[in-house]
Order: C-alpha cells, then structure tokens, then sequence
C-alpha cells in the first residue's frame, strides 16, 4: 500500500519561496515516477511537475518553469518541490502523485497525497 504524505505549504508573500516535501511509504518509490499537481478554487486541477525514477528526467508546466524545481531522494524516500518568486497565482492546494511514467496527465498516476495548502499574498 502506497501513502503520500505532503507537508511545507503555509501563507507566503509574493516574491517568497516555500520547499514542499511529500514523504512516501512502500516499496515502489525507486521504481516509480513522481509528480506534483495543483488545484486552485474553482479551477480543475492542473499539471505542475513531474520527474522520472532516478531523478535526471523533469517536466514543467510553462507557467512554473524557470521558478519551480522538482527534486527526489530515493534513499530517503521522498520528492520536494522548491518553489520560488511565488506568485499570487501560486496559490492552490498542491498534491504529490506517484505512477508507472513520467507523464503531465493525472490520470496516469496511481496514487495520491491530501495536499497542502499554498497562499501567496499580494
């Protein structure tokens, strides 16, 4: 059974920077694909990052891209997600994802986190 458990979110100022963790438990962590999603109010919830097995291949979605960088530690078992120049359009509950590939599509992951809470105040 796979569990993912984020943490590091809170308020932030625009122009600040916020690392999230998300700690996973299971066997499959070193063999899988990780990602990280973003759900807004209002909104559906939308790609923001992702990254491959051993951690050489990312993704970004455009709007992050220069500003996030998505990390891993197998050892450790757990993916980060360095966020900085944090915007107000930031602000969303963001979730890790774990699955087979390396993919932008949600669902094409397995398994999903609860989510942190991001506000970033103007």
């Amino acid at each position: 059974q796979v569990q993912l458990v984020e943490s590091g979110g809170g308020l932030v100022q625009a122009g600040g920077s916020l690392r999230l963790s998300c700690a996973a438990s299971g066997r499959t962590f070193s063999r899988s694909a990780m990602g990280w999603f973003r759900q807004a109010p209002g909104k559906e919830r939308e790609f923001v990052a992702a990254i491959g097995r051993i951690g050489v291949n990312t993704r970004y979605a455009d709007s992050v891209k220069g500003r996030f960088t998505i990390s891993r530690d197998n050892a450790k078992i757990a993916l980060y997600l360095q966020m900085n120049s944090l915007k107000p359009e930031d602000t969303a509950v963001y979730y890790c994802t774990q699955g087979p590939v390396l993919t932008t599509t949600s669902s094409e992951y397995d398994y999903w986190g609860q989510g942190t809470q991001v506000t970033v105040s103007s």
